[in-house]
């Protein structure tokens, strides 16, 4: 591994203030931040950055990436290329593959699969079933257990009260939830089915109550056994007024740039391709999520890239797959918001790289500081460029947010100090590390 040294950045210091510096990188960590560094020696790789910002890498902690077995939608390789461009230095991934990440050997089987494809940095939830406990707390390395409570269609299914507390009396283990209240969505989905199916009609079905339903549950289950939860992508203003009043220190929520930026309208603007779970909501839930983000309620951003092809989502309601890609865009829109004065850079990379990294336990990332993990970006928080479809590199080919214009892209992408992406070339021999997690803190 050759060093590096980044020339002249505006350096983003986990003080949140910036220093326009370089940066030196030896065997994968950040050994110094100065002013000017001497000459280098003549095998010493240098990244000319003047006129760009230099930012931790994104820490995605919550995607589908569909490898094994729906790799027609994704794939391992290509995901991390679009993560790769997209400024997102590490994933963690989802166990609604085929087969589903129930158990160690098929942890193992997916590490192993990542470690040959993988351009950044991963890992894997272990995913609840109702009969499955004895993996859930075993099996490793794993960044948590996964638990869909609502939404979902396969044994990943653990939906009512007296199924998911062995669970979270069990253990010390992380536990990640998807909050949507089942039976509240199969009732409704019966009798609205029935009647006119108008574009925002999945909204409707698993409305806001259906997720307040189920973050209450999981609450109430987390605070009885004092257990570590994290509520993933937070999706209505309902739910973050309650954890506004009851919040342990034990429970960490996230929110996706989706829900803070998409509303009800983008069905009657892109149709089926704005359809996702949990469902986009109003522009009241938009703005209600934007202050808890803000006030610290809401910890941290995902994407929660969830790819389908353009076939598979033209099929009618209720056929049509919940999701969409989102890794590619993320950092971008979020930095164009803070150009736009709605935040801060440094608030944007305390929510998708420090803040991660904190929750999850992961050491030596989310920062630029000597002796951290040198996993980074630079970008253009200059030059504006809208999203296109010809650019992506998700197999999926798409976006919700193709034609909007947006600041902040990614100019070159760094994974354990060496340049995976550099304006718009890939190095194909790169590839990432298993994150290690410490659980003493969980």
């Amino acid at each position: 591994m050759s060093d590096l040294w980044i020339r002249q950045a505006r350096v983003l210091l986990p003080s949140g203030e910036w220093q326009q510096a370089d940066v030196e990188v030896r065997a994968g960590k950040i050994v110094a931040i100065a002013e000017q560094l001497p000459s280098a020696s003549d095998d010493t790789l240098e990244v000319q950055a003047e006129g760009l910002a230099l930012l931790p890498g994104v820490i995605d902690p919550q995607v589908h990436f569909r490898d094994p077995g729906l790799t027609h939608k994704e794939d391992l390789h290509t995901a991390s290329r679009a993560c790769a461009r997209g400024g997102v230095t590490s994933f963690m991934e989802m166990p609604n593959t085929k087969p589903l990440t129930t158990t160690q050997e098929i942890l193992t089987e997916k590490l192993a699969i990542a470690a040959e494809k993988s351009l950044v940095n991963y890992a894997f939830f272990i995913g609840a079933t109702p009969d499955n406990h004895p993996d859930l707390h075993t099996a490793t390395p794993t960044c948590g257990i996964k638990i869909f409570m609502g939404a979902s269609h396969s044994p990943l299914m653990v939906p009512t009260e007296p199924e998911l507390e062995p669970i979270f009396a069990a253990g010390r283990r992380l536990i990640a939830v998807h909050a949507e209240d089942q039976p509240r969505i199969l009732a409704r989905r019966e009798f609205m089915l029935a009647g006119p199916h108008v574009p925002d009609l999945h909204s409707a079905i698993q409305d806001n109550e259906a997720a307040l339903l189920a973050t209450r549950l999981a609450l109430k289950l987390s605070k009885k056994y004092q257990r570590r939860l994290h509520i993933l992508h937070l999706s209505t203003g309902d739910e973050a007024l309650l954890l506004r009043q009851d919040k342990p220190a034990w429970v960490t929520t996230e929110v996706t740039p989706q829900h803070l930026l998409l509303n009800r309208d983008a069905y009657y603007e892109i149709g089926s391709l704005a359809q996702m779970n949990p469902p986009l909501r109003t522009r009241w839930d938009n703005e209600v999520l934007w202050q808890a983000l803000l006030d610290g309620v809401i910890d941290c951003i995902a994407t929660d890239h969830a790819p389908h092809t353009l076939e598979e989502k033209a099929q009618p309601y209720p056929n049509c797959p919940s999701g969409m890609p989102g890794v590619e865009t993320s950092l971008p829109l979020m930095l164009t918001q803070a150009q736009k004065g709605r935040c801060t850079v440094a608030q944007v990379s305390q929510w998708m790289s420090t803040n991660v990294a904190k929750i999850f336990g992961i050491a030596n990332k989310g920062k630029i500081e000597p002796g951290y993990d040198a996993d980074l970006v630079l970008v253009d928080l200059d030059r504006y460029q809208p999203v296109r479809r010809e650019d992506l590199q998700t197999k999926c080919g798409w976006s919700p947010f193709e034609g909007w214009n947006l600041t902040g892209w990614p100019q070159v992408t760094i994974v354990g100090g060496q340049i995976v992406y550099d304006r718009g070339q890939f190095n194909e021999s790169v590839r990432g590390q298993a994150l290690q997690f410490d659980e003493s803190g969980w």
